[in-house]
């Protein structure tokens, strides 16, 4: 398949989401715990989506956030805590849009 097709899909799965989460300004460790105090949290609710915001790349290039995150979130879903994980479509913003797993029937 063509990458920039299959990318279009993919960031195609949709940008609206439960919640969001607001990583611009940190620096990596700090966003980096927040992803996953942010996950833990999730466990134990009901699955939801939830959009993953990132700084944008400085103008000129530079060190960004999308990576490292990228790579945490998919170790969640390898460790089955995300349903799914697809890149936010570059119209609305640099980050993530991933679902939960969750705990089904949470009260």
């Amino acid at each position: 398949m063509d990458p920039e097709r299959l990318l279009k899909r993919l960031s195609a799965a949709g940008t609206d989401a439960d919640y969001e989460l607001d990583l611009r300004g940190l620096d990596r460790a700090h966003a980096e715990e927040s992803v996953r105090r942010m996950l833990e949290r999730n466990r134990f609710t009901e699955p939801r989506s939830i959009r993953v915001r990132l700084q944008a790349p400085p103008s000129g290039g530079g060190e960004t956030l999308f990576q490292p995150i990228g790579r945490l979130l998919l170790e969640a879903r390898r460790h089955g805590l995300l349903s799914r994980l697809s890149p936010l479509p570059p119209e609305t913003g640099v980050g993530y849009r991933i679902e939960t797993v969750g705990k089904a029937g949470h009260d």
